[in-house]
């Protein structure tokens, strides 16, 4: 869906309130726009929607030394899934998000024993049958820097690619890291002076003193921290230079935010626009555009079409030309359609929140340099993705190879549940 957009719009900003039905809550819902382009979706009811970041007290349940895993109870509907390399506090865990996993060496029943209690954090949701994947490495995001309150380490955002800058950034942590404390520098820090930097760690120092001081008074299993709401994290995620307005449907919701990008002195402030008791997921086609994504085929504007199926360990997204017929050259025409898929499967992975291991069987293309420029193109459209992605080029088979970071629950299971009559098969 596209937005009729006035000016050189590059990125809008949409909340809606809803009241739960049978319930005192209400869920907040956002979406958020680029050049036009519904591109993220994220909801939060009450206080169970969102559990990444949550830090709590667990126990361990069981020691698996066969998966190098343990089950950790921490409170939840199920136990908690912590690998081997999450279990050993230290900084080198975050050294291999930059640089890929390395091997483990130590082993999962020489650090973790039954019964034995834990502070451990959340990194990925429950999803279907599967428990929270936890880690003991426990990390605070704030809006510049990720404080690292147990390890002493310093990291650059990879997406920050001027050398100059990144070595500017390092530069200013080392002046004001916290002893004994590690911190990683994110995206929006670029261009950001040292005082602020400075101002968002000791913030951030202020909130896990507050949590040591707690965690001695939380019962096992039990919750010591809660991740900030919605309306808190598109603040602390979203909002950058490029925001150019925000439209909300509640004045309450739209004084929060007021509040909350004057403390940050963010030109923004000046951009919130309240449309009280409006329908804005209606007015802005979101709602539509989910059930567009909830769907196996996504028409692209030339009348080729994208089929994405997801599996249990990968998702699979084929392309093809469709309607579209060209002008010129076959070649000139499986370019093109490719060309303009790699973009909409880009937007479509961040839409549907797909993870893990995606192949995509791009229309064959003759010419080695036309291959390039496709899967160039896809990176460039993946570069702009908050969540960690990484292309790895064509397979024997000639399909495209790439990975994208499991965060949170996929836009299918949140919006949708298996049929009871055909158990999710969809056949009769």
């Amino acid at each position: 869906m596209k937005l009729e957009s006035s000016g050189s719009c590059k990125k809008e900003l949409v909340l809606q309130s809803e009241q739960l039905a049978k319930s005192k809550s209400q869920r907040i819902r956002a979406a958020v726009f680029e050049d036009g382009d519904l591109m993220d979706v994220f909801e939060d009811e009450g206080g169970s929607s969102h559990l990444v970041g949550n830090i709590y007290r667990g126990r361990v349940e069981n020691v698996l030394p066969g998966m190098q895993a343990a089950f950790v109870d921490i409170g939840l509907e199920k136990n908690a899934f912590l690998y081997v390399g999450d279990a050993i506090p230290s900084p080198s865990r975050f050294e291999d998000e930059d640089k890929g996993s390395s091997v483990i060496q130590e082993r999962i029943e020489n650090i973790l024993k039954p019964r034995q209690e834990l502070l451990v954090q959340i990194t990925k949701e429950p999803v279907s049958t599967k428990g929270a994947r936890i880690s003991v490495n426990l990390t605070l995001p704030g809006r510049y820097v990720v404080l690292l309150p147990q390890v002493s380490y310093i990291g650059v955002s990879r997406k920050i690619s001027d050398a100059q800058e990144r070595a500017r950034l390092k530069d200013l942590a080392e002046k004001v890291k916290p002893e004994g404390m590690g911190v990683i520098i994110r995206t929006l820090a670029v261009g950001v002076d040292g005082e602020e930097i400075a101002e968002d760690i000791g913030h951030l120092v202020t909130t896990w003193q507050a949590l040591e001081r707690k965690i001695p008074h939380v019962s096992v299993p039990g919750l010591v921290h809660k991740d900030v709401d919605l309306v808190s994290r598109l603040v602390r995620d979203w909002v950058d230079q490029d925001v150019e307005k925000i439209t909300v449907d509640q004045e309450e919701t739209a004084e929060t935010l007021r509040q909350a990008l004057r403390e940050i002195e963010h030109p923004a402030v000046k951009r919130i626009f309240v449309m009280p008791g409006e329908d804005l997921f209606g007015r802005y086609g979101v709602d539509d555009e989910i059930r567009k994504a909830l769907r196996s085929k996504v028409w692209l504007k030339s009348g080729g079409y994208l089929i994405i199926q997801q599996t249990e360990a990968l998702s699979v997204i084929d392309v093809n030309t469709g309607k579209y017929v060209g002008q010129r050259s076959l070649e000139e025409t499986v370019v093109h359609t490719n060309l303009e898929a790699a973009g909409e499967i880009a937007r479509q992975l961040r839409l549907r929140n797909l993870g893990g291991i995606i192949i995509i069987d791009f229309i064959d293309m003759a010419a080695k340099e036309n291959q390039q420029q496709v899967i160039e193109a896809l990176e460039a459209a993946c570069a702009v993705d908050k969540t960690k992605s990484q292309v790895l080029g064509l397979t024997q088979l000639g399909l495209v190879e790439m990975t994208r970071k499991k965060v949170g629950q996929t836009l299918a299971v949140r919006y949708t549940a298996p049929c009871p009559t055909c158990d999710g098969s969809g056949r009769v």
